[in-house]
């Protein structure tokens, strides 16, 4: 069992940079992986970007390749989305997931696939 929080978002012009943080507080997420997921009113919750246990893997949705890296650092019990280049779109609620499927062997993409969440942290790019 593991309990997320997630924290660095706020107001940012377009073209400017955030940078989310997903801590661990209850529990160590160092053998799950860890995905970030967003919202927007209205729309459907979607998959932004996912890290395997080990760092070694890394996924992200079209949109958002090139302009955000996601990391991790175990001893810190921390998983980083470093957004750059933002856009008026990227504008919602960020979450933090964990996966027992530590390997996103059965896929990083679905929100279904993740067992832990965090109350989610908004992020508003004005034009």
């Amino acid at each position: 069992h593991v309990q997320l929080a997630e924290s660095g978002g706020g107001l940012v012009q377009a073209g400017g940079s955030l940078r989310l943080s997903c801590a661990a507080y209850e529990g160590s997420f160092s053998n799950y992986a860890v995905g970030w997921f967003r919202q927007a009113p209205g729309t459907e919750r979607e998959f932004v970007a996912a890290i395997t246990w080990s760092g070694g893997k890394t996924y992200y949705t079209d949109s958002v390749k090139g302009r955000f890296t996601i990391s991790r650092d175990n001893a810190k019990n921390s998983v980083i989305l470093q957004m750059n280049s933002l856009k008026p779109e990227d504008t919602a609620v960020y979450y933090c997931a964990a996966s027992v499927d530590y390997d996103l062997g059965w896929g990083a993409t679905g929100h279904s696939g993740y067992d832990y969440w965090g109350q989610g942290t908004q992020v508003t790019v004005s034009s």
